[in-house]
């Protein structure tokens, strides 16, 4: 299929296989749409599978609003197994000869990691220290760690204990590392323990019933059929205050001219919210707009082309 740069505008919601790092998807869907402008909203790491949101074209620059948005994640937990990665792909630096913990205080520890704390990221991740990527100095035998930082757990539930796994499904904030939480929580329980899998399956409103395989992306490429996967870029962020756009505003925003209260109340944003879609008479996202209260009137922060 030959798919011009601009025919496709919107999200894909990809189910990340094992094996394959999230630049590596990328990649992939620019070679599948032959397309030049493809970015994903939140890296997961390459073992791990599930919800990848993947940008295109004037998409991309919608990824930051998903940056920081809370993930949902179903992982397991195998204790008496310390990894120097604090999952399965690293080297192991220390076993326990048995794991034998009763379940109460196994229960009790592993649902301690809920609310807010503070983590210290991994020295193997893609955080970067002076512009390069903590794995790569980690490699190179100089692992740096950086500060801790706060994250929050919203939700943890165990969802079956089998020692020495755990399975337990958690929601979190964004940047908080799940492999981290399971090398703490050995530690705590004084066996060690890592991450054996881990399945991403939210993340920032979208879910694995929205998901597409690569597989099954490769073949509606085959076809023709990209749209039935494709979520328009109005559609994208539900959550949104919308505003239809008259024929002035439309071209106040097509120059870049001031917006003010005049062209968009702020009435219609919602409670402790400053953003708002401006939709055309087709319902086609014009630019989403940010409300400053102190100059009544709204700034860009970003603005998209339409035919």
């Amino acid at each position: 299929m030959q798919t011009t740069d601009d025919s496709l505008n919107g999200i894909l919601v990809i189910d990340k296989p094992a094996g394959l790092s999230s630049a590596k998807v990328v990649s992939t869907i620019k070679r599948l749409l032959q397309l030049k402008k493809v970015g994903h909203a939140g890296t997961l790491d390459p073992f791990a599978t599930g919800v990848l949101i993947v940008c295109i074209n004037q998409a991309t620059k919608l990824a930051r609003f998903w940056l920081n948005s809370g993930k949902t994640y179903q992982a397991q937990l195998c204790l008496g197994i310390e990894t120097d990665t604090q999952d399965s792909t690293g080297t192991i630096i220390a076993t326990a000869e048995a794991v034998d913990i009763p379940e109460d205080i196994l229960r009790a520890v592993i649902t301690s990691f809920s609310g807010t704390m503070n983590q210290a990221p991994p020295v193997y991740s893609a955080l970067k220290h002076q512009g390069v990527p903590l794995y790569r100095l980690a490699r190179r035998g100089v692992p740096v760690q950086k500060p801790a930082r706060q994250i929050q757990i919203y939700r943890l539930d165990i969802q079956e204990i089998s020692l020495p796994l755990v399975r337990f499904e958690v929601s979190c904030s964004a940047g908080t590392y799940v492999r981290t939480i399971c090398a703490d929580m050995g530690k705590i329980l004084g066996c060690g323990g890592h991450l054996k899998h881990l399945r991403r399956i939210a993340s920032s409103g979208f879910t694995l019933a929205d998901a597409v395989t690569l597989a099954e992306l490769e073949e509606s490429a085959r076809t023709g059929d990209i749209g039935r996967h494709l979520t328009g870029m109005a559609e994208s962020l539900p959550d949104m205050v919308s505003f239809q756009a008259d024929k002035a505003l439309t071209d106040k925003i097509k120059y870049g001219m001031m917006i003010t209260a005049a062209d968009v109340p702020p009435s219609c944003l919602l409670p402790g919210e400053n953003l708002v879609k401006i939709l055309d008479g087709s319902n086609r996202l014009l630019s989403i707009l940010s409300y400053d209260p102190v100059q009544h009137g709204f700034g860009y922060c970003c603005s998209f082309a339409t035919a």
